[in-house]
């Protein structure tokens, strides 16, 4: 009898480890021969950073390991390890491996996400450890703002918000491939979003902005083209050509959208596909070159050439067209899709922005002083 690591590749640039039985053994609960036990322990295909290599090297030291422990229990006609293998497999390594594929962008959302499960939990969380009232515990933990990053500063709500909500869809996606029995996405509540001042510009500043030069051309463009299209950071930077559809009066692109994990039709103006440049090739990136640690300091600086003292971040270009449409008449149902919320319900945030009816109301009332 020999047993061997074998590895299957999954979507999203995974791959599966898994032991080989050579002949096949008898799964003593089917009676059934059985060739291949998954070891719920995950590899990233194309290991970009020292901390990828790090956790590949460890989960084929895990995977060896265990490949041992296989043959020893085969030798010995021990076959218990059939029925628990999937309960005792390694949800952080599961997690890891999810997250770290995910962040395709700059934002270090999935890693941040990543780091905060270790900090409550450890190395050592199993897929049978996770129940409600781990989930109910670790929901507290982040809302109690606990504080890991270099600078020790305690995290605010809504980015507890942004990281439990990764937590929480890694448990759907662990559900959908039968690693956990229960459902903990559904039975599950999200932590409730904390409203705040969320900073946009006027129709006036923004073509101020556009007038404005910048040192860096690239991020000015690209900032553009959020407010004119309401795109995200990580949608821009990952825009490929072969994206960008349709003639003149009728452009559109079809893109394949990060944080939602759908494919969308975005139509464009024309205002916004001249901001593009020059078409290049199908593959090439439109905004090849975007770097994320260069954000902050273009936007200072930016806005300094403007004259506007406002701490706007990147982001607020994805409010400002959204607050500018509603102002303008845009009904929020189209909004809605073209942000592509998927409840009209988040995009109804943006109408305690800045309601241009209420600033008229409020001066309806004349006492004549």
């Amino acid at each position: 009898m020999k047993v061997t690591i074998r590895k299957k590749q999954l979507l999203h640039g995974r791959s599966s480890v898994y032991l080989n039985f050579w002949p096949p053994i008898i799964n003593p609960e089917t009676g059934k021969l059985q060739r291949r036990e998954y070891l719920e322990i995950y590899l990233i295909d194309k290991p970009k950073s020292e901390m990828d290599k790090y956790c590949n090297s460890k989960t084929m030291a895990l995977a060896e390991n265990l490949r041992a422990r296989r043959q020893l229990d085969i030798q010995n006609h021990n076959y218990r390890f059939i029925s628990n293998a999937r309960k005792t497999g390694s949800f952080i390594t599961y997690y890891y491996s999810i997250s770290s594929v995910k962040q395709q962008s700059k934002s270090d959302n999935w890693a941040m996400s990543y780091k905060y499960l270790v900090s409550f939990c450890g190395h050592d969380l199993k897929f049978n450890d996770l129940d409600i009232k781990f989930c109910e515990d670790f929901a507290a933990y982040m809302l109690s703002g606990p504080a890991i990053g270099e600078r020790k500063k305690q995290i605010r709500t809504n980015t507890a918000v942004s990281y439990y909500g990764k937590f929480r869809s890694i448990l759907k996606q662990a559900f959908k491939e039968k690693l956990i029995e229960e459902n903990l996405y559904e039975l599950t509540d999200r932590i409730k979003e904390e409203e705040t001042h969320r900073e946009c510009f006027e129709l006036e500043e923004l073509q101020l902005l556009a007038l404005t030069e910048s040192k860096n051309p690239l991020l000015k463009r690209a900032a553009l083209f959020s407010a004119l299209t309401g795109l995200r950071y990580s949608d821009i930077e990952t825009l490929k050509w072969k994206e960008v559809r349709g003639s003149v009066g009728k452009y559109f692109i079809q893109f394949f959208q990060e944080k939602k994990d759908c494919a969308e039709t975005l139509p464009i103006s024309e205002e916004a596909c001249g901001l593009l440049g020059e078409r290049r090739a199908p593959n090439d990136l439109v905004f090849e070159g975007m770097k994320y640690s260069q954000v902050k300091t273009f936007m200072v600086q930016w806005m300094a050439k403007a004259g506007i003292d406002r701490d706007v971040t990147f982001h607020g270009f994805r409010h400002t067209f959204a607050t500018l449409q509603l102002e303008l008449g845009t009904d929020i149902y189209t909004i809605s899709k073209m942000l592509g919320h998927k409840n009209v319900k988040t995009t109804e945030i943006y109408t305690k922005v800045r309601d241009s009816r209420k600033r008229e109301a409020a001066g309806r009332i004349k006492l004549g002083l």
